[in-house]
């Protein structure tokens, strides 16, 4: 029963994920934001889809981040840390504007808090 529900949510994540590419595309003026969460950790990349290049990214399991983290942070915090150390990444290679790919996640919790870190940081989506 249980391997039949996570079959059924990563075909339902998948699904959402070929609908939002159709869209979401980055060039070289305006890079795309990918983020994947996993149970643990959250991942975001900054990319070039025209050049093929991933221009920065940004994790919770990089040593740029075990440095500013708190003790014991919840996965929001992580994930809102992970955004503004995106954010800072990107203003030194001078981008301000990006687009927002949610990799089929659900726009809530880690993914959303991950985004408006970003947009604390300085990003413009």
């Amino acid at each position: 029963m249980l391997k039949k529900k996570i079959k059924k949510n990563k075909l339902l994540r998948k699904r959402r994920k070929i609908t939002i590419r159709q869209t979401v595309s980055g060039t070289p003026e305006r890079p795309r934001i990918s983020v994947y969460r996993s149970i643990k950790h959250i991942y975001a990349q900054v990319i070039d889809d025209v050049n093929g290049k991933t221009l920065a990214s940004a994790s919770s399991i990089q040593p740029e981040f075990k440095g500013k983290k708190k003790k014991n942070p919840t996965g929001k915090e992580q994930a809102e840390l992970v955004g503004k150390l995106l954010a800072e990444k990107c203003k030194k290679k001078k981008i301000t504007k990006v687009c927002f790919d949610r990799n089929g996640f659900k726009y809530h919790g880690r993914v959303k808090a991950l985004a408006e870190g970003a947009r604390e940081g300085g990003l413009k989506f």
